[in-house]
């Protein structure tokens, strides 16, 4: 079987005096039949030179079998006068969320077990998702009393949401039905719903109101965002005090709050907007007063957090600039939250690009100090889970590392106690002292030091395969995790190492804009810079390393195989973001002019177009040896479009040699992929494999797990 080939329609794109002549954007024409059947025989192609991958995707698959618990449920959380947790079930697909009454102590979960006295169940997935090829759940929330479960469910892949109201005292469901809903759902008592609503550019820009009983078409419109650069939240605080509606672009953000008990009232704005100015506001009870906590940039771009006293009108609240600082700015550490109780805030923030928390007890009648919560090992991340209850003396945490399997514990504040309440369990047999992760740095073009974070199983000694994973965009981090998945990896002797590259936020808010707009080639420069110090470590060679990115990552994965394809064996793109400057010039496009400020503005800007065009993957495609590359992406993926990496393969084919290139297009999913932990199981088997033959890892060795 011979490779597609898309037939060559060119159109001449004209911006700025530039032109540009497209051959493949006619393939952007979804509902075209010829376009589908060109997807279909991509994929043919794709199975066809990938068969010889079957058994060594089906034994991956089967090792994340064996070592996931089918049959589990996650720990109790403590909602009101329930605990609500969620199960899985052996040979289902999805999760099934239940609750049971809290009985005994408030503050400690009951024991998990196969059997819950007392369960109720909510909402089973696996019920709602029969006869779909796509399913996924974008809310799940529950009003305060615990009489009334909002849940909305997605069967397309597009992330447009149809929103139900179900009695969970008699298990029946209201008439009410809410369409083309956002993620998301906040009560205000159980009279009143508020959700929000995406524009055709999938950007949410209204906040509704709705009336448990009455018809969609009564519902009431309370905020709609017209500047195109912002998007919309709401929700409410954990002490019911306020509901609040965040508007914000990716400098930018403006609060507006509302008391929960007078919910059909007008909005006010705590701190009009200010181009440039981020802040995050929280309520917090302290010594009898009320305050506002906020974490504004107004001190710095690695934000500061201040107090301010609730004013009854809020235009008498001072300037952000002008507040009560509580935890400075500082060069080193990028704070990026807090999260207030009633009796203590605990704040996370980030130096030497690891996550880190601490707290702060209010007890005293002030804000005081901040002690940092100590853990054991150097590369970790810690997060909070949180817990629903104003008044909780304990605060849910999340811990993992490259070698540790995730951890639930429960940190209470008095004593400074951790209680472990589950561990991720790993079957088959895990031992993590046959696992290293260390820290290393590669020196970038411009002498930036860029941290690379190395996972392999002792004993396995350079040069070996490697995957260098990167992403570098929307100040995300690549943090400490474990994987199961990885192990299938690891026990056949392949390195996995992580690229920390600018754009990302592992080294606070300067690595990031050091990696944005025209800064934005230091994400590539900085990848490859990582490619050739893994290699004069002697940790493998250029001819064993295999590199993979998504989405955004995707970008970074097309620019370095323009930029230096020679240094890798093949390129693994995940839904990938490779015909940037393309979907940028069409602000009717899902996400486009928010991304401006991610990217620029090329279509105002001849300087910013000119840059881009100068790294755009599908334009700069050069007719030399490319390694093979494979991508995959998904038909109803709203936030990068099927077309980017469908051109981008089909351009390859045309002038580029080398490869082989493939696509792979899953025709009922979105941006996160098939549905349905099974088939993300078995997509994540198929990809490891590719990546472990391509990287000429031993596919023949036999796996660690018996």
């Amino acid at each position: 079987m011979t490779a597609p080939k898309a037939p060559i329609r060119p159109i001449v794109r004209t911006f700025h005096g530039r032109e540009f002549t497209d051959n493949y954007e006619w393939l952007r024409e979804k509902d075209n039949p010829e376009v589908i059947a060109h997807l279909e025989a991509e994929n043919a192609y794709t199975q066809q030179m990938t068969a010889g991958l079957e058994s060594l995707t089906d034994a991956i698959y089967g090792e994340i079998k064996l070592r996931i618990k089918e049959t589990d449920m996650s720990v109790p959380q403590r909602q009101g006068a329930w605990w609500y947790y969620g199960r899985v079930e052996e040979g289902k697909s999805y999760g099934i969320s239940c609750r049971v009454p809290v009985k005994d102590d408030p503050w400690t979960p009951p024991v998990i077990s196969d059997e819950m006295p007392g369960e109720q169940v909510l909402l089973d997935a696996n019920e709602l998702a029969e006869g779909h090829d796509f399913f996924s759940i974008g809310a799940s929330s529950v009003s305060t009393s615990g009489r009334l479960l909002a849940y909305s469910t997605d069967t397309e892949g597009d992330e447009r949401f149809t929103l139900r109201i179900k009695d969970l005292e008699s298990d029946s469901l209201f008439d009410d039905c809410l369409t083309d809903v956002f993620y998301g759902a906040t009560w205000a008592g159980e009279d009143y719903l508020f959700y929000v609503r995406v524009d055709d550019a999938w950007r949410p820009y209204q906040v509704w109101r709705h009336k448990v009983g009455t018809a969609e078409s009564e519902d009431v419109l309370v905020y709609q965002e017209d500047d195109e650069k912002f998007g919309v939240g709401v929700g409410a605080d954990r002490a019911e005090r306020y509901l609040y509606i965040v508007a914000s672009s990716s400098l930018t953000s403006e609060y507006r709050v509302l008391p929960l008990t007078d919910p059909t009232a007008e909005f006010e704005v705590l701190w009009e907007r200010e181009a440039g100015v981020e802040y995050h506001a929280e309520y917090a009870e302290v010594g009898g007063a009320e305050y506002w906590v906020v974490t504004h940039n107004t001190r710095g771009p690695n934000f500061a957090v201040s107090v301010a006293p609730v004013a009854s009108d809020s235009a008498a609240l001072p300037d952000l600039r002008d507040l009560n600082v509580v935890v400075p700015h500082s060069e080193t550490m990028r704070v990026e939250g807090t999260d207030v109780y009633r009796d203590f805030i605990f704040l996370s923030y980030r130096r030497e690009g690891i996550s880190r928390l601490a707290v702060s007890d209010l007890t005293g009648g002030d804000f005081g100090a901040f002690n940092e919560l100590e853990f054991d090992e150097e590369l970790y991340t810690a997060g909070f889970v949180g817990h629903p209850e104003w008044d909780a003396p304990v605060v849910r945490i999340s811990y993992t590392s490259f070698t540790q399997p995730a951890q639930v514990l429960d940190y209470t504040v008095a004593t400074g106690k951790f209680t472990l309440l589950k561990e991720e369990e790993v079957q088959g047999g895990y031992d993590a002292n046959d696992y290293e992760a260390f820290r290393l740095w590669a020196t970038a073009d411009d002498g930036a030091e860029v941290p690379i974070s190395v996972v392999r199983k002792k004993g396995v000694e350079g040069p070996a395969p490697l995957l260098l994973y990167g992403y570098g965009s929307y100040e995300s981090s690549n943090d400490p995790g474990f994987s199961v998945a990885r192990l299938s990896v690891l026990d056949r002797g392949m390195v996995w190492v992580y690229a920390h590259v600018r754009g990302g936020g592992e080294m606070g808010r300067t690595w990031y804009d050091h990696g944005k707009m025209l800064h934005k080639k230091n994400t590539f420069t900085d990848f490859v810079a990582c490619a050739d110090k893994v290699v004069e470590l002697g940790l493998t060679t250029h001819d064993r390393m295999v590199a993979e990115g998504g989405s955004a990552g995707g970008l970074l994965m097309g620019a370095v195989a323009n930029l230096a394809p020679e240094k890798f064996a093949g390129i693994q793109a995940i839904v990938p973001f490779v015909d940037p400057l393309t979907s940028i010039l069409k602000p009717e496009l899902p996400l486009t002019v928010g991304e401006w400020e991610e990217w620029g503005d090329p279509y105002h800007d001849a300087e910013v177009y000119d840059y881009m065009a100068s790294y755009a993957p599908y334009e700069n495609i050069e007719a030399k040896q490319y390694p093979p590359i494979l991508a995959i992406t998904s038909l109803n993926d709203t936030r990068v479009l099927y077309v980017e990496p469908a051109k981008w393969i089909a351009k390859l084919r045309e002038i580029a040699t080398g490869g082989p290139f493939l696509l792979k297009t899953e025709m009922s999913a979105g941006h996160g992929g098939v549905s349905g932990r099974y088939a993300k199981w078995k997509e994540t088997a198929f990809e490891l494999a590719w990546i472990l033959e391509t990287a000429g890892a031993t596919s023949e060795q036999e796996s660690a797990v018996r």
